[in-house]
């Protein structure tokens, strides 16, 4: 939850215009109000697998702390209150992207892609992606070629973050029924798809410099980043031990955090980008 708040701050710092202090604040409650929404339908829905997966059976209804339909109750007053403010208090734009980010991960990806297929994290990444979009359509109002980039990046990202996850904890994910890609088309399918989509991430996380949106600081930071990307899952598909997978699904989170963070930096110290 804390990178999707981030990388929305992100998308709203690099949106052109001064904007006003007060409402940028609100549009970053309400993002991360909307993410703490999602998340707790999700897990109203899936308590009876999170309650079989080692990774998530001491969640708050699993481990009995807080019952399921309190979780549905807070989780859609919390995505209500979000979406209303964010459209009366700061514009309607943002306000309709994060409807919509809350209404793909409650509804396309956690109850219908999740459970039924392999593509889950493919299709359903979106929803984590969409957050530098709203950032960036708190301060303007509109939805640009900038933004569609950060959200592309943060989409090709998801996958390889997560089945790096899958091959690690395919056991938790076979006890729960969930098809994950390991479990579907095996482990070498997995590993060769995580590589593809990191060669591709690669050149991708540069485009925000190819595009001049930002300069020579996060264009270095982007190429250095993709290169160990690509190095790390180079690793896994030549060995997928269990200490190859952790470390890329590790790096997967830095290399997403310092990304963002580079573009912040890159706007603070106003470098031109090298044509």
């Amino acid at each position: 939850m804390s990178l999707v708040v981030f990388t929305g701050f992100v998308g709203l710092y690099l949106a052109p215009g001064d904007g006003n202090l007060i409402l940028q604040t609100i549009a970053v409650l309400c993002i991360a109000i909307g993410a703490g929404a999602s998340g707790a339908i999700n897990m109203w829905y899936d308590r009876d697998i999170d309650a079989v997966m080692s990774r998530t059976r001491t969640r708050a209804i699993p481990s009995g702390k807080v019952t399921a339909e309190a979780a549905l109750t807070f989780g859609v007053l919390l995505a209500g209150g979000s979406v209303m403010v964010m459209g009366l208090a700061v514009n309607w734009v943002a306000a309709i992207l994060l409807m919509v980010t809350i209404s793909f991960y409650v509804f396309v990806y956690t109850i219908w892609l999740k459970r039924r297929t392999p593509q889950n994290i493919v299709i359903g990444g979106a929803a984590g992606a969409f957050p530098p979009m709203i950032g960036w359509a708190a301060v303007t109002g509109t939805v640009s070629i900038e933004s569609i980039t950060l959200f592309t990046i943060i989409f090709m990202w998801t996958p390889p973050h997560f089945w790096a996850l899958s091959l690690y904890r395919s056991d938790d994910y076979k006890a729960a029924g969930v098809p994950m890609m390991p479990l579907v088309h095996g482990r070498y399918e997995t590993k060769k798809q995580i590589l593809l989509y990191s060669i591709v991430l690669g050149p991708l996380g540069i485009a925000p410099f190819w595009l001049g949106t930002l300069g020579t600081v996060y264009g270095v930071a982007s190429v250095l980043l993709g290169a160990l990307f690509i190095g790390a899952a180079w690793r896994v598909m030549r060995n997928d031990s269990e200490k190859n997978c952790k470390q890329l699904f590790g790096f997967s989170i830095f290399y997403l955090f310092f990304l963002f963070f580079a573009m912040i930096v890159d706007r603070c110290t106003n470098f031109n980008p090298v044509l």
